[in-house]
């Protein structure tokens, strides 16, 4: 006889219930503060559960797995902090995009970011689904800022625009993971500055 797995029973149990918007930005809360204390790997959902002071099946009737969950709430926070600028010029473009990443960093989601892409070597697939949705989305903004430049003659035809976009990321990453120095705005105005804007101007 075929067993029903915990998740199918209360995905089943909740079928034509109204989603509680608030009651998942909750549970996104307490997934965040759950991997910032313990990782990713020893996530579980009952810790998040308890965090949240909610059932189990509350979590199941939303996620199907802990990878989904957090997956969902790396993909939330995205959307929710790191906005997609048009100030008209590159320079301001690139600066507003990148002190809102590099705040969205260093708040209160810093810890867990942290704990989250240090797991990523050895979990294949949270590595893939975080390629295809935290970073596809960071990308995604910064390809439009270089195309807009690139329209408005800001950015030379044969920049490597390739490169700029990972070197953005990567000096944030950089500093977050590695050398722990502040994500402040003198150091987003020196990456504009004196890397990105030589390595993309004609």
């Amino acid at each position: 006889m075929a067993t029903t797995s915990y998740a199918e029973q209360a995905n089943a149990a909740a079928r034509g219930r109204p989603r509680d918007a608030t009651r998942d930005e909750a549970l996104r809360r307490a997934a965040l503060e759950v991997m910032a204390e313990v990782g990713y790997r020893a996530l579980t959902m009952d810790a998040v559960a308890a965090k949240a002071r909610a059932g189990k099946a509350t979590i199941y009737r939303r996620w199907e797995s802990k990878l989904d969950l957090v997956i969902d709430t790396v993909n939330q926070l995205v959307h929710q902090n790191i906005p997609e600028p048009d100030t008209g010029s590159l320079t301001g473009d690139l600066r507003e995009f990148l002190s809102a990443f590099a705040a969205f960093l260093s708040g209160p989601t810093g810890k867990a970011a942290q704990a989250l892409v240090g797991e990523l070597p050895h979990e294949p697939e949270l590595a893939t689904a975080f390629r295809e949705t935290f970073l596809v989305a960071q990308r995604d903004v910064l390809r439009g800022i270089l195309d807009r430049g690139t329209a408005r003659g800001e950015v030379r035809l044969d920049a490597p625009r390739g490169m700029a976009v990972e070197l953005a990321g990567a000096a944030l990453t950089y500093r977050l993971m590695l050398t722990g120095d502040p994500l402040d705005a003198t150091f987003v105005d020196r990456l504009v500055d004196q890397v990105l804007l030589p390595l993309l101007r004609p």
